[in-house]
């Protein structure tokens, strides 16, 4: 069973005969008055479109080495690994407590972006370490990874309709999201349901009816590729705005701005029930437009059509919702009550002066202790290379989760953000009891604190000092030392579904692509001219981390629109088994990428920072598609299924051209 429809077929035998069905969710939400705006609406649009199944393929495949101490009946365990709960779940499955699981997190994850999940090969490599009384490794190789990692991304088809008036203005969406998640659920069916926290994009549609439906099939399982379902969406999305400008007869960027949330109306909640907390879409793209010389860029294009090449121009316009919690999944799950998605750090100053903080997570590369040591550094005005950052084992964390819905910045760099205030509260304590004066009359700078009215000025290491040796000098109640911690929940997510809506991730970046791609139409190989992107995350707190974050993100989404797919033949037998097959973009395709930066700061978090880690992917493979879309356009072809492969194009444009020798072939 391969074909996603022949899977949803009521007749068809089903994977797993014990259940009866390859259906393993079929739930349609509506929100808002859809068949009345449909019918109210002078125009409508249907259409499919399809997103091919890719991955974020890491450079080193997943490992892990297990080791069991019978004496102590401690499981150690060592991985690559990035996912929540994941001692919980190496625990679930070998059928022993929690506590006799240690997972050490300082390791090098090697790449993951969501699909190092691991649970299978961990129990496996953990089950023969206790059994054989020796240690266990287990290291997939290139093979393993990707036929049988779990590794695998949305495999998505979508059957979209929406209305809309003469001026182009849509009013309402019908859209049926039907995926293709492998042979085992694992949270797949999930990845349906982030997309609905940002189910109308950047616009004012005003009523969704949305049909997320998962089924199984013979093919690998899925996991939680980056973006966790949102970059598929988006493509959908914005292929439908691109077709609703053309019905109308109107510039793409024109079709945007009228339906675009406007800055004064963020707030927003859209019909779903998530409030998009800040944007500025309007100004994002006006600064785009006056960078690139949209203008110019149209005379580029033609220019390059009038000399025999295929040019055109993409536009996406999409919100990266940051901040993950798991709203989503009592959502879709009656079942599920959870609404805790915490993270947390511990700072600590030893009896020198020097400052350690703990973080607790494994970390794929994200700059997770820049990040830390920066916002440390700046609440507590020290340089923040003074501050060490460590993972202790999960036997000494606090309660965490994992890097994944570009949470970290606005959840690690809360709780650390929040820990250093209350270590700076507590010192700010001391200095006022050593003063004999109130709080109110101290000042912290630099990691001193002074009462200039009374000439009284108490140094960083006489802080030091008296917390740590003397304690008759502490003011009553306090303990010694200078340590505190910080657990933090996500901001805005407190509560459970209601009525079928439910306020999911706090925080909504914004991006926008702007792409000139130009092929020879015999050749059809795309070659990206020009890229620019505008890009709103609100306070940057690094900004080579989010510039990395972007430029890897648009690579992915290069990837996913013109290369990556795994490919199966009838029989199921997977065909794209190395990177012979699977092809990843390289230097030659990555084109460089200009960034136009905005700041709308969100008033959900400490800096007004919001999530980056999943930017330019979530837009790129839309507005790559409508690159080549547009390019194509005066041929009257269009395609509708990513990824759009060279043979596609070529193919293509040669039955346009001579549809005589396509009728006789």
């Amino acid at each position: 069973m391969i074909d996603s429809e022949a899977a949803f077929d009521p007749s068809s035998p089903p994977v797993h005969p014990a259940h009866g069905s390859n259906v393993l969710l079929d739930r349609t939400s509506v929100w808002g008055e859809v068949e009345k705006h449909f019918t109210e609406s002078p125009r409508h649009l249907s259409f499919r479109v399809v997103w091919g199944r890719s991955s974020t393929v890491p450079i080193e495949t997943f490992g892990v080495a297990a080791k069991w101490d019978p004496w102590r009946e401690i499981l150690d365990v060592w991985a690559s690994i990035q996912m929540p709960k994941y001692p919980d779940q190496i625990a679930r499955a070998l059928r022993i407590p929690a506590n006799n699981v240690r997972v050490h997190q300082d390791v090098d994850v090697g790449g993951s972006y969501g699909v190092k999940r691991g649970i299978k090969q961990t129990v496996i490599a953990s089950h023969l370490a206790r059994t054989l009384g020796r240690p266990v490794r287990l290291i997939e190789d290139r093979l393993d990874n990707m036929r049988a990692g779990d590794a695998h991304g949305p495999d998505r088809i979508f059957d979209v309709d929406v209305a809309f008036n003469d001026d182009g203005i849509v009013k309402s969406m019908k859209m049926r999201a039907l995926d293709n998640v492998g042979a085992y659920a694992g949270r797949s069916p999930f990845q349906l349901g982030k997309p609905i926290g940002a189910i109308v994009g950047p616009y004012k549609i005003e009523s969704v009816q949305y049909r997320a439906v998962s089924v199984t099939s013979n093919k690998a399982a899925q996991e939680a590729v980056r973006g966790f379902g949102q970059a598929p969406t988006n493509y959908a999305i914005e292929t439908a705005i691109d077709k609703v400008a053309a019905a109308v007869g109107l510039d793409r960027i024109e079709i945007r701005r009228r339906n675009f949330i406007r800055s004064d109306e963020l707030p927003y909640l859209i019909p779903s029930g998530t409030h998009y907390d800040s944007g500025d879409y309007h100004t994002v793209v006006a600064k785009v437009l006056a960078h690139a010389d949209y203008e110019g860029l149209k005379r580029q294009r033609d220019g390059l059509r009038a000399a025999g090449q295929c040019a055109g121009i993409g536009i996406a316009a999409c919100l990266e919702p940051s901040g993950g919690n798991s709203s989503f999944e009592p959502l879709l799950n009656e079942k599920n009550t959870t609404t805790t998605w915490m993270d947390s750090c511990r700072i600590t100053v030893d009896g020198l002066g020097f400052v350690t903080a703990t973080i607790h997570t494994t970390s794929a590369g994200q700059g997770h202790e820049t990040l830390a040591a920066t916002v440390i550094g700046e609440v507590l005005e020290i340089d923040p290379d003074l501050v060490r950052i460590v993972r202790p084992d999960t036997l000494n964390s606090l309660p965490s989760n994992s890097p994944v819905g570009s949470r970290m910045a606005i959840m690690l760099g809360g709780a650390a953000f929040h820990a250093a205030q209350k270590l700076k509260a507590k010192m700010v304590r001391l200095a006022a009891h050593q003063f004999g004066c109130s709080e109110q009359d101290v000042v912290y700078a630099g990691g001193s604190i002074s009462n200039t009215a009374l000439a009284k000025k108490l140094a960083w290491g006489e802080h030091v000092n008296i917390a740590h040796r003397n304690f008759h000098l502490l003011p009553d109640g306090m303990e010694p030392g200078l340590e505190v911690t910080h657990v933090m929940q996500v901001p805005t997510g407190t509560a459970l579904p209601r009525d079928g809506r439910v306020q999911m991730y706090p925080c909504h970046s914004f991006e926008f692509h702007l792409v000139l791609i130009a092929f020879d139409p015999q050749i059809g190989k795309p070659t990206i001219r020009r890229y620019v992107i505008g890009h709103d995350c609100g306070t940057v707190i690094n900004p080579h981390i989010v510039k990395g974050m972007t430029l890897g993100g648009i690579a992915h989404g290069i990837g996913a629109a013109l290369l990556e797919e795994f490919v199966y033949d009838g029989e199921g037998q997977m065909l794209t088994q190395s990177f012979m097959d699977y092809l990843l973009p390289s230097s030659h395709e990555m084109p460089e990428v200009e960034i136009v930066h905005h700041c709308t700061p969100s008033p959900f978090t400490v800096f007004g920072q919001k999530g980056s880690g999943e930017s330019g992917y979530l837009g790129s493979p839309a507005a790559i598609s409508s690159a080549i879309n547009d390019a194509v356009a005066p041929l009257g072809i269009s395609f509708s299924k990513l990824p759009i492969r060279i043979a596609a194009i070529s193919d293509a444009i040669a039955s346009a051209q001579n549809p005589q020798n396509e009728a006789e072939t």
